[in-house]
């Protein structure tokens, strides 16, 4: 009993600090209706903001994997933590266009550290029987950062304005400072790997053949989430001659979908001895529905029902997910894999849009979903590699 309280509260901790990096996802994002006006910007130069958050992000993520191993994973949390707060205090005093890629520039530093350092902290103290549970809470904290952003940054800025958004968005990570720093003792530990990094030196994990499928595998299901995220309301509306209002419920839906979905994975894969196999049933189903949607052939009131279900499907594969990366991960590069892997997921981000863009200049707005589609059963395949992978290297150790 002493122990599941030990990782319900350092589970707890650490979903909250994830939280926190995803609602700095959307920042920007949430009030680019405000601070498009107020610089008379183009929406090409709104979305270089984006494109600097990622690539900075997504780079630095591979390289704080590395910091996670050396100094540890609490110190890199807080730094990144204290980074975040300092992106938004710049982006709220930003008088030119230059601060704003400042302000998003350190934001993605700052959100470059969450992956390794959260799963190096969670992997070193949560019970093995608890872990799946413990990122099925990682991932649902994450989805509810990404859907409390526009709420409640959108309300402050119609109140006060963006400057005070801005402002209250930086209280976040300075208050979670707080609650790491008053956990410190029960949260920090030792890194495992020194300047050697283990046998073969510090980049011997890049070898793994498990490492670079992971990474393509995050790559992947993130193009296909930010088919999701900025284009299917859309797509939807074109398609299926719905509301916009009828469609950003259906994206809504897919996102709180998404987090009990998550729910159920973490119950599946805390039983499931091939991992692989539940990400693949999940994403079977997830991308056949997406060609459903594309297909135009449903009425226009399943849409909403049928993108919850992609969503509930895509979230159970969650935490399947992260166990298969922990299996490829060795011990002494727990931190640098997850850095690498992770980046996957800043790569897809930056570069989905540009071609899910493309596809709606083109006027094919169904072609969205079979984009979507296609990015999952490509995902099915990388992740059938790391189970493989990972059954071999089992056996040769047995």
């Amino acid at each position: 009993m002493k122990q599941l309280s030990q990782d319900a509260r350092v589970i707890g901790v650490i979903g909250v600090a994830h939280g926190v990096s995803h609602f700095f996802h959307l920042i920007l994002v949430a009030l680019f209706p405000w601070i498009r006006p107020a610089f008379a910007l183009s929406y090409a130069e709104l979305g270089l903001l984006m494109t600097v958050f990622f690539v900075v992000s997504g780079i630095g993520q591979a390289l704080a994997g590395f910091v996670v191993d050396r100094v540890g994973a609490l110190k890199v949390l807080m730094a990144g933590l204290a980074c975040l707060a300092l992106s938004a205090l710049v982006l709220a005093g930003a008088a030119s266009y230059p601060m704003l890629l400042l302000g998003s520039l350190l934001a993605g530093l700052g959100n470059s550290v969450f992956h390794p350092a959260d799963y190096s902290l969670l992997n070193h103290h949560v019970s093995k029987p608890n872990l799946a549970h413990a990122f099925s809470v990682h991932g649902i904290s994450g989805n509810l950062g990404w859907g409390s952003a526009p709420l409640l940054l959108g309300a402050v800025a119609a109140v006060a304005g963006w400057r005070v958004a801005l402002l209250t968005a930086a209280a976040l990570p300075l208050l979670m400072l707080v609650v790491l720093a008053a956990e410190r003792a029960r949260l920090e530990f030792a890194p495992v790997a020194h300047a050697a990094g283990g046998q073969g030196g510090a980049l011997a994990f890049l070898r793994l053949p498990a490492v670079w499928m992971s990474f393509g595998f995050f790559f992947l299901t993130a193009a296909a989430l930010s088919g999701i995220q900025g284009f299917a309301s859309s797509a939807l509306v074109s398609t299926y001659g719905i509301s916009l209002a009828t469609a950003t419920a259906a994206y809504s839906g897919y996102m709180f979908a998404s987090a009990g979905g998550m729910v159920v994975g973490g119950f599946l894969a805390a039983r499931a001895r091939s991992h692989d196999r539940t990400i693949a049933g999940a994403f079977t189903l997830a991308a056949l529905l997406a060609l459903l949607l594309a297909s135009a052939t449903v009425p226009a009131w399943s849409v909403v029902p049928l993108l919850a279900v992609i969503g509930f499907a895509s979230g159970v594969a969650g935490p399947s997910r992260d166990l298969l990366i922990r299996a490829a991960a060795p011990r002494h590069a727990t931190g640098r894999v997850y850095g690498v892997v992770y980046s996957g997921l800043d790569s897809g981000l930056a570069l989905g849009p540009l071609a899910f863009g493309l596809i709606m200049d083109g006027g094919h707005p169904h072609w969205v979903f079979i984009g979507v589609a296609l990015f999952q059963f490509l995902a099915i395949a990388t992740a059938v590699g790391v189970g493989s992978e990972g059954r071999a290297a089992a056996v040769q150790k047995a």
